[in-house]
């Protein structure tokens, strides 16, 4: 329970008060919430994926293709840098028989059930950089909570939309890419204002919570599907992500100083740990000269954009590698499946503590830590698939390096993920928002790579080009982040303000007042 006024508490309700404070601090409810919020995420983005094989009738056939098709599908899955795993297609995926009326079934060719899933992608990288921008503007908690309690909401009405009409089912997924396109760069700027600097690495592994998503939506959907039928996913999925933003707005505020439950003790912590590296009045324009001329910038977006690149190569395509070469079919097998994303977590949370450790302790500066980490999360895979030129002929090698090439790149959450926080936490969102619309296109790249290259060989020796051609990216972004990365604030995070007039900033909170003028205070009374 919240309180505003904590003199007109009774001796109970401070009671009560101080039992929760000891019990979780305003920081772990944000990392609870936000970890699980990007699980959320994960599973309102792909759960037409997931249904859409129990949608459609069996019995419709694609008219035969001439020309490798780019699967639309793998952009709206590979928008983020986030872990995803469905980008299995209406002929791949395996779900449990349903009981399904007749009238359940919609029938969709091959090119239009990729046409709605791949109509998510159209609204969600129109706002990847506005909602982080967005975000700095009015607050992170604002624009986060909103966009995914709008996306819930369009999730609820996706069944009546597909019963409505084929067009209507279009325009939701397209609004609902619109929505949850803010979200990624959004928590940014909460970690802006909330986190403190030797704590960021940590929170920012709740962005690799989405792994969990992948490794938890996929079954618990399919059982979903065979016991209540198609609608039940999208029923369990917004119900839940509503749920959540109940609970965001209810339990997160924008800043530590209009928090009502936050003790001083924890927000003169988070307010002297950050200091004057983010402002309290934000900024009112970006300095895009400054930024866009910023080494440490494209640092960041560069080794963004390649990361991803070959993270979605790898997990996009490993199960046709597996198929077309090996026969070998993964996607059967729910502990390959779900092993390589629980281990990027894992790796994601742990390196990431022991990032913040070694912040903590002096052992290494800022820019040490995260060129080393970045180094580690991504030449380790380049490493890797080196490897996979040479041995990759047999399955149990295979599964073994892509597992551990999706695993090691679990600590870019130490490295560079989070570097914008670092060099202009003012402008974190906007950063990141740029990073990941350019990013957003890997997907897109590695699908046509992998069909241009295996169209008409699917030859072992020409997936030897594709993991050559993986090498080379990862080890590539490692390089350029080595070279132009750093930790170091920029001096155009705080850029002066332009002439107008003074507005009070209302979540500026009250002045925290220090021991010596409370006792003042209470003397006089």
């Amino acid at each position: 329970m919240c309180y505003k006024d904590n003199t007109k508490m009774s001796n109970t309700e401070k009671s009560g008060l101080n039992r929760c404070r000891d019990m979780l601090s305003c920081r772990q409810v944000l990392n609870i919430l936000t970890m699980l919020g990007f699980m959320l995420n994960y599973a309102l983005r792909v759960n037409l994926t997931i249904a859409i094989v129990a949608m459609v009738h069996p019995d419709v056939h694609s008219p035969p293709r001439k020309m490798p098709q780019l699967n639309i599908t793998q952009l709206a899955d590979n928008a983020t840098a986030s872990s995803t795993t469905t980008t299995t297609t209406t002929t791949t995926t395996q779900l449990p028989p349903t009981n399904a009326d007749e009238n359940d079934y919609f029938p969709w060719d091959s090119y239009q059930t990729n046409f709605v899933l791949g109509s998510f992608f159209w609204g969600y990288i129109l706002t990847e950089l506005p909602g982080g921008r967005l975000a700095e503007l009015i607050g992170g908690r604002r624009v986060f909570g909103h966009s995914m309690l709008w996306a819930s909401l369009l999730t609820l009405i996706t069944p009546l939309a597909a019963h409505i009409n084929y067009i209507m089912l279009i325009i939701v997924r397209v609004v609902l890419g619109f929505m949850l396109g803010a979200s990624w760069p959004a928590i940014h700027p909460v970690a802006a204002v909330w986190i403190p600097p030797m704590e960021r690495s940590k929170f920012m592994s709740n962005m690799m919570a989405s792994s969990l998503g992948a490794a938890i939506t996929m079954p618990v959907c399919g059982f979903f599907i065979s016991i209540w039928g198609w609608p039940s996913v999208f029923y369990l999925t917004g119900g839940v992500g509503l749920l959540w933003s109940i609970c965001w707005f209810t339990f997160i505020y924008e800043t530590p100083a209009t928090h009502p439950r936050i003790s001083s003790e924890e927000r003169r912590e988070i307010e002297d740990a950050i200091g004057s590296s983010t402002s309290k009045k934000r900024p009112s324009y970006v300095p895009w000269r400054d930024l866009f001329s910023s080494g440490p910038v494209w640092a960041i977006v560069i080794t963004h954009g390649l990361s991803v690149f070959g993270f979605f190569t790898v997990v996009n395509q490993l199960p046709t590698f597996m198929d077309q070469i090996l026969h070998f079919n993964i996607k059967q097998n729910g502990l390959f499946s779900s092993l390589p994303y629980l281990g990027k977590y894992i790796m994601a949370f742990s390196s990431s503590c022991f990032a913040d450790y070694l912040l903590q302790k002096g052992a290494l500066s800022v820019t040490a830590t995260r060129k080393i980490f970045t180094a580690f999360a991504l030449l380790s895979p380049g490493a890797l698939m080196i490897a996979q030129i040479f041995l990759g002929r047999g399955a149990a090698w295979s599964v073994t390096i892509f597992t551990l090439a999706l695993f090691t790149h679990g600590a870019v959450t130490a490295g560079y993920l989070g570097n914008g926080l670092d060099i202009a936490p003012n402008f974190s969102g906007t950063i990141f928002g740029l990073a990941n619309t350019l990013s957003s296109f890997g997907g897109f790249l590695s699908t046509w790579m992998v069909g241009a290259l295996t169209y008409e060989d699917k030859s072992y020796h020409q997936w030897q080009i594709v993991f050559g051609i993986l090498a080379g990216t990862y080890i590539s972004s490692a390089i350029v982040y080595i070279i132009m990365g750093s930790g170091e604030l920029q001096p155009w995070n705080n850029p002066p303000e332009k002439k107008r007039r003074s507005v009070v900033n209302a979540e500026e909170g009250e002045p925290l007042k220090n021991e010596k003028s409370n006792v003042l205070e209470n003397a006089m009374k």
